[in-house]
């Protein structure tokens, strides 16, 4: 037996070979583990929450519960397994993508080049809207974490289906896949750079998007929800959108030792002298994560601010899952019609 769900309440039996627990509740940092004691532990977690977690061995690195076949979304990570406290609700959109309605669907173009702001071979897939047409000129984001957005997160089979309903406006959509992230999304201004001068104009000659900034916006989670708002906060010439899920505003400029646990909120502080008015922004985050406090703060200066904002919570931590639930009311509101 993997685990038992008492109400709020889940009881963890480790399985041989465990000495600690770590997950969500622990933000997967293994020094926060919950060490065994010789009997089962209980955590108590919010109704309806959805828990990912995995063990640690003797060797200190995490496995996979072998009890427990309910694997997450994680296309990094291979351990993790989830658990429901209650019932995890899912959006309506992806309730009617899992029922396998059929919708017309986007096109996806395939691009690779070598960088020239960052070494090595970039990548980038592109996705055009059904009913595609060069005649128009449609919005354009820039997407972070690329692969993780188009196969994990699913993002253009949800807009698909929004804009089958008639929901959002058609908009393309470009994946691009970093190659260090940690460098490319830690307040880089090289990363506009990489944008400008690559990614863009390759972008705007080759599909018909607007070249205003009101047509322009940047997507992310976690560090790419950081180099997103980061980015189109500084550049009110280029961007005007931003959805930043579980945004990673723990950080500072300058950091050499990346650790988001102990990194100041600077952003925010850079923010408040410097308010990004011309912006529109989407947030959101999981209760089960040590950036929901942050996240928090910034949907708080928004608000301080007057910057157009919406924010929403899910009950569940920093992983696909939470993302992936979040993308339909993301484009609700920067795509709505």
């Amino acid at each position: 037996m993997a685990f038992e769900v008492h109400g709020q309440k889940v009881r963890f039996f480790p399985p041989e070979g465990a000495v600690a627990l770590t997950g969500d509740f622990t933000d997967w940092h293994r020094s926060d583990a919950v060490p065994l004691s010789g009997a089962p532990i209980e955590l108590e977690f919010p109704r309806n929450s959805w828990i990912e977690y995995a063990w640690i061995g003797e060797d200190g690195k995490p496995f996979a519960d072998p009890d427990n076949p309910q694997k997450s979304l994680n296309p990094w990570w291979n351990y993790p397994r989830a658990v429901q406290v209650g019932t995890y609700e899912l959006h309506r959109v992806l309730k009617m993508m899992n029922s396998k309605k059929d919708v017309p669907a986007g096109v996806v173009h395939r691009h690779v080049w070598e960088g020239q702001v960052f070494s090595g071979t970039r990548r980038a897939y592109v996705y055009t809207p059904p009913g595609y047409d060069a005649a128009k000129q449609y919005p354009v984001f820039y997407v972070q974490d690329g692969v993780a957005f188009f196969r994990t997160g699913r993002l253009g089979e949800i807009a698909d289906q929004l804009i089958a309903a008639g929901q959002i406006q058609p908009a393309v959509f470009v994946f691009l896949e970093p190659n260090d992230r940690t460098v490319e999304y830690y307040l880089n201004d090289r990363y506009f750079d990489f944008l400008k001068t690559e990614v863009m104009p390759l972008i705007e000659s080759t599909y018909a998007v607007r070249t205003d900034p009101e047509g322009r916006g940047m997507w992310g989670a976690s560090l790419g929800g950081l180099i997103s708002l980061y980015t189109a906060s500084q550049h009110p010439e280029v961007f005007r959108h931003v959805v930043a899920h579980s945004g990673a505003f723990l950080a500072e400029p300058g950091r050499v030792d990346f650790d988001a646990y102990e990194a100041h909120p600077w952003l925010l502080d850079h923010l408040k002298l410097n308010p990004p008015e011309h912006l529109r922004v989407s947030l959101d985050t999981g209760t089960i994560e040590w950036l929901c406090p942050v996240n928090r703060k910034m949907a708080s200066l928004m608000h301080e601010l007057g910057i157009r904002h919406q924010y929403r919570e899910h009950q569940s931590g920093h992983n696909w899952v939470t993302w992936r639930n979040a993308i339909p009311e993301a484009m609700l509101y920067i795509l709505g019609v």
